[in-house]
């Protein structure tokens, strides 16, 4: 059975960290693109980053320089370091696993369950 599992999510505070995982079973992460995604009630669920087979790395502009998306392909499982987290950051994060460099949601073929993450003092 394929299956994505996120854990990591919880409360924190504004300048905290937080660091996502994305465990998967029932397939090998090395061959796909994994991206993590982020949705808060009443929006579209938006691309954070993603990293490929050959670990090129996306990461969206609110992102960059606070969040790295890492993969430890022994633990067939994918990583997001989350840094100096913002109240903006406040949101369910998903990971997906698909095969194209996209931050497309509707091009990922797998989907985890979710965490939330809560950034709030």
């Amino acid at each position: 059975q394929v299956q994505l599992v996120e854990s990591g999510g919880g409360l924190v505070q504004p300048g905290g960290s937080l660091r996502l995982s994305c465990a998967a079973s029932g397939f090998t992460l090395d061959y796909y693109v994994i991206g993590w995604f982020r949705q808060v009630p009443g929006k579209e669920r938006e691309g954070v980053s993603l990293i490929s087979s050959d670990v090129s790395t996306y990461y969206t502009d609110s992102v960059k320089g606070r969040f790295t998306i890492s993969r430890d392909n022994a633990k067939n499982t994918v990583y997001l370091q989350m840094n100096s987290l913002k109240p903006e950051d406040t949101a369910v994060y998903y990971c997906a696993a698909g095969d194209q460099k996209t931050m497309l949601p509707r091009l990922y073929d797998y989907w985890g369950q979710g965490t939330q993450v809560t950034v709030s003092s």
